[in-house]
């Protein structure tokens, strides 16, 4: 099959945009969701130290910090908004047979966004309008807030991979709903473990990735020494318990959805003593292209003995196993996403060690540059992810009841691309005004600093929490 031979060969017409404008609108929304779960407490936190040790630098980084949470919060909700109504518009038929089931997760996540935009709100505008203690302790509502969000997120896609939790009726929709069942899913606890470590590794790792960029400029000033330290502790310390979390997943893959774990590791036949296959392309003959084999090494992560039988994909029905390209897009992601922890336990190894040998950061600046491209790579890792929990559940919309051919919209596919070109432009829109406004604070904040002596706290916005100020 040549390579994208694929894409003239979907059915029906409307698959394929359907697949493509969920897979953009997926990928563009997780941008903003690390930040938005893991934001607040890195903000609270450092407020605390800010107000334990009556410190104005600190302060001055958690009053900075809520207005960049309060604006991304703000473009979240837009681009989450969005992608609910494109399960409706895009995949009606599985909307309308599993809602009943499929919808409990979104109505958790709707309490969560009602909850955490009142208290951003209160916390944003609450600075120099409230006991400093109060603002503090209100804030302490956001971080919780933004975990029920994800709670609510991964209990539909949980849900997705390991349905549970009602009984097919005769005309086959759901009755008899538990709803606690529908909740814990087998894919829940380390679906939900392993996204929440992702969401607060990556804020961590991003958020100390600019203040690494400034140190590498010779900004070795207090402020940016403790807005690399407090994210960055984070991320690091996360990082090896990932690790931990990621292997406990994939064994849940393995004995929940043998197909995508297949997919994963691009194994073609049934057998004990599975190697592991570093990178590489599966072939439509079951080959592999270009891999490194590691003999016995899947086998033995899978189920800790090399005798461990993995199920290869040519066990599983043609249409009931992910293609060959779904395949390969599933266990390049899961290759990218394993490398990039990898590097992150790495890097977070030096920070330990250097801590403990100098109670300092290290002093290389190639740990500033490893440091400065570990947000982008978190980002890339957590996509990747995505990709690897998505990509690798096809046929299936709902893992062994419905196909995604038959959940899709049966419209003219043109509607569907026309949808998409639309939604292009808004999401630039969007990503421009967000990129902007981002700019100007920092071009503001900047001004700030040139105009201080170092170490006082910036004066109180008069009208609204860094709104307009007058000439």
């Amino acid at each position: 099959m040549a390579p994208l031979d694929f894409l003239a060969a979907t059915e029906p017409a409307a698959l394929l945009p359907s697949r493509i404008q969920m897979a953009f609108t997926l990928a563009y929304h997780i941008i903003l969701v690390p930040l938005g779960v893991a934001f607040p407490l890195l903000t609270v936190v450092m407020e605390g130290i800010g107000l334990r040790r009556n410190d104005p630098v600190a302060l001055r980084l958690a009053r900075r910090w809520s207005v960049v949470m309060a604006v991304q919060f703000a473009v979240g909700a837009v681009t989450g908004t969005i992608l609910s109504f494109e399960f409706g518009i895009l995949w009606p038929r599985m909307m309308g047979r599993f809602g009943d089931v499929f919808g409990i997760g979104f109505g958790i996540e709707g309490w969560a966004f009602f909850l955490e935009a009142i208290f951003i709100g209160i916390y944003l505008y609450g600075w120099k309008r409230l006991p400093p203690k109060v603002h503090y302790r209100l804030g302490w509502v956001l971080p919780p807030s933004g975990v029920l969000g994800a709670f609510g997120v991964i209990i539909a896609n949980s849900w997705m991979n390991t349905p549970r939790g009602f009984q097919l009726g005769p005309d086959g929709r759901p009755m008899n709903v538990d709803v606690m069942g529908a909740i814990f899913t087998p894919a829940f606890g380390y679906e939900f473990w392993h996204l929440i470590v992702a969401l607060y590794m990556t804020a961590g790792f991003m958020v100390a990735s600019i203040y690494a960029v400034g140190w590498l400029r010779g900004r070795r000033d207090r402020y940016h020494r403790l807005g690399f330290t407090v994210p960055f502790t984070l991320g690091a310390a996360l990082a090896p318990i990932q690790v931990v979390i990621g292997d406990i997943a994939a064994r849940g893959v393995f004995l929940d959805q043998p197909a995508k774990f297949a997919a994963m590791e691009i194994t073609w036949q049934t057998q004990s003593h599975n190697p592991e296959v570093l990178g590489g392309l599966l072939r439509d003959d079951g080959t592999v292209w270009l891999g490194l084999s590691v003999p016995s090494l899947d086998s033995l992560l899978a189920g800790f003995s090399a005798s461990t039988v993995v199920r290869g994909l040519a066990s599983f029905s043609p249409s009931d196993r992910p293609s060959v390209v779904d395949a390969n897009f599933a266990h390049l992601a899961f290759d990218v996403m394993v490398g990039l922890g990898s590097i992150a336990c790495v890097l977070t190894l030096w920070y330990a060690v250097a801590w403990i040998r100098y109670r300092d950061l290290p002093r290389s600046r190639w740990f500033f540059r490893g440091a400065a491209l570990a947000g982008i790579g978190s980002y890339i890792g957590i996509e990747a992810g995505w990709i690897t929990t998505e990509v690798g559940r096809q046929p299936w919309i709902v893992h062994d009841l419905m196909r995604v051919s038959d959940a899709v919209n049966p419209v003219n596919p043109l509607y569907i691309w026309i949808m998409f070109s639309a939604l292009l432009v808004v999401y630039a829109v969007i990503a421009y005004f967000f990129v902007t406004v981002l700019i100007r604070l920092s071009a503001r904040w900047r001004l700030d600093d040139e105009g201080r002596s170092g170490e006082e706290e910036s004066a109180p916005e008069e009208a609204a929490p860094y709104g307009p100020r007058p000439a």
